[in-house]
């Protein structure tokens, strides 16, 4: 009777699954030993499905939210002009005032020097010798030169302070001007706000919707990679051979794979999700 030959065939090795993240094969997927070719494919699809589904949704309120362009910006950069403007003016006002100050105390010092100087002569004139008479007129002429030096620091202050004036005048025109620029930029914003707002709430809400629908892994995947696509898309479609976000060249065998649905395929080189027009019509038909 003939020996039976041993089976030298190894166990099939289990479907690996792409990581979205990085575009490699990752470890194996536990696959149950009733699943199906059928089951697997069917998995796959919907998850594909669900991904370009949040994609096209996630687009649509890039789009309405570009309507904006770059009013919200200058809105901002608006604002933060108006602010700084206003912090000058505010320390001008603050100068004057100390410059103010400063007249007031000198007007006090001259006035005090001068009133020394009339009691100083006054004594000049009941001296008893010329060493009393010499000691007094030094205060005199000191009082005096501190009288001087301090009406001058007066006009000094006060044409600083025509100056500060000056430039407080000009800056508050332009303050003015800035807040006009604003509150017309403000109006702009709102009206297109309003006109959009009630759209991007209903998308918001399908986001929403359709991120709880998704597993953690894969929704962390999918965030990540339209963070770091500059147009905002994770999951992009083959369009004429190529990948729909970087435009390279997929080979053929990594469309087929794509076509079949038994894993997530990634770009090799931008890292995007990878769907077929069979996953992009079931989602248009939605």
């Amino acid at each position: 009777m003939a020996k039976k030959k041993p089976n030298t065939k190894s166990a099939k090795e289990p479907e690996k699954m792409i990581n979205p993240s990085t575009g490699t094969e990752g470890s194996p997927v536990s696959i149950p030993e009733t699943a199906t070719e059928e089951s697997i494919e069917k998995t796959v699809k919907n998850k594909l499905v669900a991904l370009y589904r949040l994609q096209t949704i996630d687009f649509s309120i890039d789009k309405l939210r570009s309507v904006r362009g770059e009013l919200p910006l200058e809105v901002q950069d608006l604002e933060d002009e108006i602010a700084g403007l206003e912090t000058r003016v505010e320390k001008f006002n603050n100068e004057i005032k100390e410059l103010q100050t400063d007249i007031s105390n000198k007007k006090i010092s001259a006035q005090e020097s001068l009133e020394l100087i009339k009691k100083y002569e006054a004594q000049q004139m009941n001296v008893r010798n010329n060493r009393e008479y010499d000691s007094l007129s030094k205060e005199i002429e000191y009082q005096t030169l501190e009288a001087q030096l301090a009406e001058k620091k007066m006009k000094e202050f006060a044409i600083e302070v025509e100056g500060k004036n000056e430039l407080v005048k000009q800056v508050e025109e332009e303050l003015a001007e800035r807040k006009q620029d604003l509150d017309a930029k403000k109006a702009e914003l709102s009206d297109i706000v309003a006109e959009t707002e009630k759209d991007e709430t209903v998308l918001l809400e399908k986001s929403e919707e359709q991120r709880a629908a998704l597993e953690t892994r894969l929704l962390n995947a999918y965030q990540r990679i339209r963070d770091n696509a500059k147009n905002g898309l994770a999951v992009v479609a083959v369009e004429r051979d190529a990948c729909g976000g970087c435009f390279n060249k997929i080979p053929p065998q990594r469309h087929l794979d794509i076509r079949l649905h038994k894993k997530i395929i990634v770009c090799e080189y931008c890292g995007r999700i990878l769907v077929d027009d069979e996953i992009v019509k079931m989602v248009e038909q939605d």
